[in-house]
C-alpha cells in the first residue's frame, strides 16, 4: 500500500518519539495537506507540556478535523473515534522502545528546533516521560495494534526505523 491509498485525511499513530510528527510534515509537504500535530493542540504554547483543559483539547481538536484534508499526528484515544470517522486512512509506526528511548533523549538533549514541538518551548529529559516511555509504551502498543486491526480505512503499519525509511523512499517524502 502507498501513501496515495490513504487519501487526503490521514491519522499517524504510534508510541511516543516513533517519527509520528517528521512522518506528518513530510507527508504535509509532499501531498499539500495540512499538518496537525496533537501535542500542541493539547498543550498550551511557552509552558513545559502543560495541558489545556480537556474540553479545550476536545473543541481545538474536533475543528482541526473537519478540515478536506490533513495529516494528524497523534494518539489521544478518547478522541480517536472522531478522528477515524473523518479519516480516509491510517499509519501506524511500532518501531521498538529503545528507538523512543533514544530519540527522545536526542530531542531533549540535542535537536534545538522539532516537527511538533510547542512553541515556546524545550524539550528536557524528565523522569515521567523516560518512565512513560518504559513501561508504558508496551501497553499502548497492544492497544494501538488492536485499534489499528480493528480500523476499516486503507491501512499501513510501520514495525521498524528501516520500514519507515523505505517507506520515506517508496513515498518520494523527505525528513
Amino acid at each position: 500500500m502507498t501513501l496515495d491509498d490513504l487519501g487526503s485525511r490521514i491519522c499517524v499513530l504510534g508510541p511516543s518519539n516513533s517519527g509520528k510528527s517528521t512522518l506528518a510534515v513530510a507527508i504535509a509537504a509532499a501531498r499539500g495537506l495540512e499538518a496537525i500535530h496533537l501535542d500542541q493542540l493539547h498543550h498550551l504554547p511557552h509552558t513545559d507540556w502543560v495541558p489545556r483543559p480537556a474540553d479545550d483539547f476536545a473543541a481545538l481538536h474536533d475543528m482541526a478535523i473537519l478540515g478536506d484534508s490533513w495529516v494528524i499526528e497523534g494518539n489521544y484515544t478518547r478522541l480517536l473515534p472522531q478522528r477515524l470517522a473523518r479519516a480516509t486512512g491510517v499509519l501506524l509506526l511500532d518501531v521498538p522502545t529503545s528507538v523512543s528511548l533514544y530519540r527522545y533523549v536526542r530531542r531533549c538533549w540535542f535537536e534545538r528546533q522539532r516537527h511538533g514541538a510547542l512553541a515556546g518551548g524545550r524539550d528536557s529529559v524528565k523522569w515521567a516521560m523516560l518512565h512513560h516511555i518504559l513501561f508504558a509504551t508496551r501497553a499502548n502498543r497492544v492497544r494501538y495494534r488492536r485499534i489499528f486491526d480493528d480500523v476499516a480505512l486503507p491501512k499501513v503499519l510501520l514495525v521498524s526505523t528501516r520500514a519507515i525509511t523505505d517507506f520515506y523512499r517508496k513515498n518520494d517524502l523527505r525528513r
